[in-house]
């Protein structure tokens, strides 16, 4: 039997995300027509093309927001250290753990030639012109522990080495293979009280 069309494309819709496979796909949508009552299911679209509509990336930092600048570049107290992390979800832990007081700098992924990804596909050009502007003194590059982004970290290092800030590493707390977003705050903040220079 074929599914009805709205179905299929509900369906369809369901496996574009990660990790979610045609049987999963198949359930979720299921269960959204059938299990949900009608003014959720409109929540939940109305909230998806809000998100869609709203969010974008700081233009200073490119963390997630819904405004032109984020919160924490807006923040005049943090201080002149900066934070380089691959995506949005790595600044949300860490602020979870409350222990960092700098700035952030998201690049937007990690080198990875396997997959396309070169240094011009990641936000480094406003990193440098960042920390030239902004007189940053320490930089704390906060990348999970796997080959792709021990590259990026190298990469960064060899271009900051001239640009007199202190350049230092997490701390290797972090289980290999790990990606930070999934870590627990002590794990984190060990991590961080660990950093060490590069």
């Amino acid at each position: 039997m074929k599914y009805p069309d709205s179905l299929d494309k509900l369906i369809k819709s369901f496996s574009k995300y990660p990790g979610i496979g045609p049987k999963t796909a198949e359930r979720l949508a299921f269960y959204t027509i059938t299990k949900m009552n009608k003014d959720d299911c409109i929540d939940f679209a109305d909230n998806l093309k809000e998100a869609i509509n709203n969010i974008k990336e700081c233009e200073i930092c490119g963390l997630i927001t819904d405004k032109d600048i984020c919160n924490i570049c807006s923040d005049d107290s943090r201080t002149n250290e900066l934070m380089i992390v691959e995506g949005s979800r790595d600044v949300i832990a860490f602020e979870q753990v409350g222990s960092f007081k700098g700035k952030y700098h998201v690049l937007g992924g990690v080198i990875s030639p396997l997959n396309g990804i070169g240094p011009d596909d990641l936000n480094i050009n406003k990193l440098i012109n960042r920390i030239k502007a902004e007189n940053i003194t320490d930089v704390i590059i906060a990348l999970s522990a796997n080959i792709p982004s021990e590259t990026t970290a190298l990469y960064l290092k060899s271009i900051l080495e001239d640009m007199n800030v202190n350049v230092y590493r997490i701390g290797y707390g972090l289980p290999v293979g790990a990606n930070i977003e999934y870590l627990d705050e002590i794990t984190l903040a060990k991590a961080l009280e660990g950093k060490k220079k590069m």
